[in-house]
């Protein structure tokens, strides 16, 4: 029903946050709330699931289409809800699960909130040749990743220098962004302003 919704963050709380579009205040669960406090009063876009059951309606949010994918490929499996998908994305290891329902390593998975023996192996099961679309990051995949953070790096450069901010400015804060990882330009734009206005 709904890819995205884009607001303006207002509030976090441990296990969701509250977004603000056009007025009207949505609570949207997700995996690690704190990966988004920096974004706190700005507008951001959240990718969204939106999960019904009988006495309830429920969003879940994602910072990109990719982690929401891997949730509802996740939550397809026998014996994982909503709740425990969103758990296994928190501890922020996606390549190591990938990498684990391929090599069928169901001891691993069992170091995933909520994930016993038997779940494991049904994991490994429902999961078998659904996750070839996920890049596990091999020494190729770091190359790539990289070569991303690099281009991504140049275009904030770019953007600073167009909006007006000296060459001493940009030298002061490209240290401080290539220490970064970020999801899209604009964040690390986001996080450039906040570090020149110190």
């Amino acid at each position: 029903m709904y890819e995205f919704i884009e607001g303006t963050l207002e509030t976090l709380e441990p296990t969701y946050l509250v977004l603000n579009a056009s007025g009207i205040g949505f609570r949207i669960f997700v995996a690690n709330p704190y990966r988004w406090q920096d974004f706190v009063r700005e507008s951001v876009r959240v990718y969204v699931e939106l999960v019904t059951r009988e006495d309830s309606q429920l969003l879940y949010g994602f910072k990109d289409q990719k982690e929401l994918q891997l949730f509802q490929t996740l939550n397809k499996v026998s014996g994982i809800g909503p709740k425990s998908a969103l758990a296994i994305l928190a501890i922020d290891d996606h390549d190591g699960l990938i990498q684990a329902v391929h090599s069928s390593d169901s001891k691993y998975l069992m170091k995933f909130p909520g994930v016993g023996k038997k779940t494991a192996q049904q994991m490994i099961l429902d999961l078998e040749g659904k996750l070839d679309g996920f890049a596990v990051h091999t020494s190729a995949g770091k190359e790539d990743a990289a070569m991303h953070d690099q281009q991504q790096l140049d275009e904030i450069l770019e953007a600073l220098s167009g909006l007006g901010y000296t060459q001493r400015e940009i030298k002061r804060v490209a240290p401080l962004l290539e220490k970064e990882s970020f999801a899209t330009t604009q964040e690390g734009l986001s996080f450039a302003f906040k570090q020149l206005i110190k």
